[in-house]
């Protein structure tokens, strides 16, 4: 047993002596001299990947502008910069914009309503309506009359309004609200309740929306709030309606 033990001791120290540890100082010599062993290969991209960000925005904003064009992008950037001085817009106009595709025409006027550029959202309506592809489309006409409410542009709301009627085309319940709130914001409660006899005559069906919208909106004004209070109990006579104390209305 004893003996075993010896030889086997013995031959572990020969393999040992024999096949030295190689330091990375060897290993690297030896490879630059094309001998020994190669070091490990590096990882394709390691930490660099996670670490590596190209500036872009991430989510769903450069996932929306992706869907635009290059063209239709240069074209809403050029209208931007000039919008101050009609002359050059005109002139940029001509040159980059009435060229483009009616995609991209598209795109641009989305892109403009969603920027709350309705000057130029205006402008660029105007624009497809010359095209020979253009046909009256009422949810055309419903994005960018939305679009001036919100902004209180209440004139040039009425005017693409006007346009629209003329093209016998009926709005549909958000584009009334929409416009009968800004008439209400902009402190002219006559016109809403023209919106609404305009809403009255439209071949659909009616909502609530529209209906609820004006009823908060005429509480200072009592008499055209039950004008419009009688008809929406006609229309929607299972509908609860909230009627504020009398002292809102500076009644006794």
């Amino acid at each position: 047993m004893a003996a075993s033990r010896a030889l086997l001791s013995r031959t572990l120290l020969r393999l040992k002596i024999s096949s030295p540890l190689i330091s990375p100082l060897s290993s690297a010599h030896a490879h630059l001299h094309g001998g020994g062993p190669s070091p490990p290969p590096p990882r394709p991209f390691g930490d660099w990947r996670r670490a590596f960000h190209d500036g872009r925005p991430r989510g769903p904003l450069w996932r929306s502008k992706k869907l635009i064009g290059k063209e239709a992008l240069f074209a809403i950037q050029g209208m931007k910069r000039f919008k101050g001085d009609e002359e050059k817009l005109k002139a940029f106009v001509k040159r980059s914009v009435a060229r483009l595709l009616k995609a991209d025409k598209l795109a641009v006027l989305g892109e403009l309503e969603r920027q709350e550029e309705v000057e130029l959202s205006v402008k660029m309506f105007k624009i497809m309506q010359k095209e020979d592809w253009y046909k009256p489309d009422v949810y055309m006409y419903k994005d960018l009359i939305i679009a001036l409410a919100k902004c209180k542009k209440m004139d040039e709301a009425m005017e693409i309004w006007g346009n629209m009627r003329d093209e016998k085309l009926f709005p549909d319940s958000q584009t009334y609200a929409e416009v009968i709130r800004g008439f209400l914001r902009y402190g002219s409660p006559s016109d809403a309740m023209n919106i609404y006899e305009d809403m009255k005559r439209s071949p659909d069906p009616p909502e609530e929306l529209p209906f609820r919208v004006l009823l908060k909106g005429l509480l200072p004004h009592p008499l055209l709030r039950n004008r419009v209070k009688q008809d929406f109990e006609e229309l929607f006579p299972e509908r609860h309606i909230y009627d504020p104390p009398e002292e809102i209305f500076g009644m006794h």
